[in-house]
């Protein structure tokens, strides 16, 4: 079956950088798109990036265009969202997502941007 697992999030203060990981399994993981969303409490998901599935397309919501950036390792059914210039408003939970005739999502891994 699908599966998404995300790491690597926690606490950073404003100006820091963070990666986040995404690891695939039971699907053809180079043929797919994978896209980064996040959400705040009360807000609807928001898509901030996306990677095509041979790693070399790419688009990126104007929110973090130019601080953000996604790649993946087909080698190791992973995908990376490495973030640098963080802000407070940066802070939300962050999901990792691949639609198979459906919305497959991980279980999210939170990042949390305070100095």
């Amino acid at each position: 079956q699908v599966q998404l697992v995300e790491s690597g999030g926690g606490l950073v203060h404003p100006g820091g950088s963070l990666r986040l990981s995404c690891a695939a399994s039971g699907f053809p993981f180079n043929l797919y798109v994978i896209n980064w969303y996040r959400q705040t409490p009360g807000r609807e998901r928001e898509l901030i990036a996306s990677v095509s599935g041979a790693g070399i397309s790419f688009n990126y919501a104007s929110s973090v265009k130019g601080r953000f950036t996604t790649s993946r390792d087909n080698a190791k059914n992973t995908v990376y969202l490495e973030m640098n210039s963080l802000k407070p408003e940066d802070t939300a939970v962050y999901y990792c997502n691949v639609l198979i005739r459906r919305d497959y999502w991980g279980q999210g891994t939170q990042v949390t941007v305070s100095s």
